[in-house]
């Protein structure tokens, strides 16, 4: 990419909009010392954002309005895997009543497209949207196990590998392994990684291109589910809805 096809505006902008991550309210110089901008310029796409509708104001601090989810939605409409996945979620979620989910890599975190929840099994509390380590996830070693040797050595160069409980596996060579073997079987079991107790197993979703371009899981509690009802009855189930939401896509996904 030339620099001179690169807009620093817009950049500036992303970033400004990034920084209500950290509040949803904040003066000019609150955001303007989030995101590393001089308080002229965070001022300028803060007015601009209002008169768009995408930010409001109210005694000197600026919030983000639900116009903004619109943005993430564009995303989700074009990709139009939201209205593929969920028939598939919601019948998965009905046979073995619990969560299921589907998700895509996004640099090193998995992002949730799709999600049918049925039980509250996580303090977290998990959306369309929400942002999880790869590494911690089922979801996040299906997608890694399916990328190229180039793409997991990038992930490793940039990921932080820090523990969530005192189970989360953090060393790169386990890691590397356990990818391995969740390509030889095609999925993948995760149990006390994000947080105890958490049980889950994905599976890939492929394109029209046979590429791997999402992975799909379902969730359970140690307290109800044991590791060997999750594999002989879910487990099933789970790859029968991943072929199925495979089948469906009958486009291309970047």
């Amino acid at each position: 990419m030339k620099e001179s096809d690169y807009l620093k505006t817009l950049e500036r902008g992303i970033n400004v909009i990034k920084s209500f991550q950290h509040a949803p309210h904040l003066t000019i110089s609150e955001s303007a010392k989030i995101c590393g901008l001089s308080r002229p310029v965070t001022r300028r796409v803060l007015l601009t954002l209002q008169k768009l509708g995408y930010a409001t104001s109210r005694d000197g601090k600026f919030s983000l309005t639900p116009r903004m989810l619109s943005l993430g939605y564009s995303y989700l409409f074009s990709l139009n895997i939201w209205e593929t996945a969920t028939p598939s979620l919601e019948a998965l979620s009905e046979k073995i009543q619990e969560s299921s989910s589907l998700c895509k890599l996004d640099d090193t975190e998995v992002v949730y497209v799709a999600r049918v929840p049925v039980n509250k099994i996580m303090s977290h509390s998990l959306a369309i949207g929400t942002r999880l380590p790869a590494y911690a996830t089922s979801m996040g070693k299906v997608l890694l196990a399916y990328s190229t040797n180039e793409q997991i050595d990038r992930y490793f160069q940039k990921a932080e590998l820090k523990p969530f409980t005192d189970k989360t596996i953090i060393e790169e060579e386990k890691i590397r392994e356990e990818l391995k073997n969740i390509r030889q079987n095609g999925w993948a079991f995760s149990r006390d990684q994000l947080e105890i107790g958490l049980m889950s197993i994905a599976a890939p979703v492929r394109d029209v291109r046979g590429e791997v371009v999402a992975a799909v899981n379902c969730s359970t509690h140690s307290g109800r589910s044991s590791r060997e009802k999750v594999e002989k009855e879910f487990l099933p189930l789970l790859l029968e809805a991943a072929e199925s939401i495979s089948k469906s896509i009958d486009f291309e996904i970047f």
